[in-house]
């Protein structure tokens, strides 16, 4: 299970970005591994999947709300 593997070294990567372009990368980096850790997770249905999409789907909405900045 490569994919995992690559998930979970995402998930366990600092996550202190310079610029915007880096922390886009990153939004779209995991956007793509919670996508396809989905596919996998509808053929077998395994909870320790699910907890790692929850895990990364929280990492993704900081980088997002980081990336929108606030409202002023």
């Amino acid at each position: 299970m490569e994919l995992i593997e690559r998930a979970l070294e995402f998930e366990n990567r600092k996550h202190t970005f310079k610029t915007t372009s880096e922390r886009i990368e990153s939004s779209r980096e995991v956007k793509a591994l919670i996508l396809d850790l989905n596919t996998i997770y509808k053929e077998n249905k395994d909870p320790e999947i699910m907890d790692l999409m929850k895990r990364l789907t929280v990492i993704k909405q900081k980088i997002e709300k980081r990336l929108k900045g606030r409202n002023t």
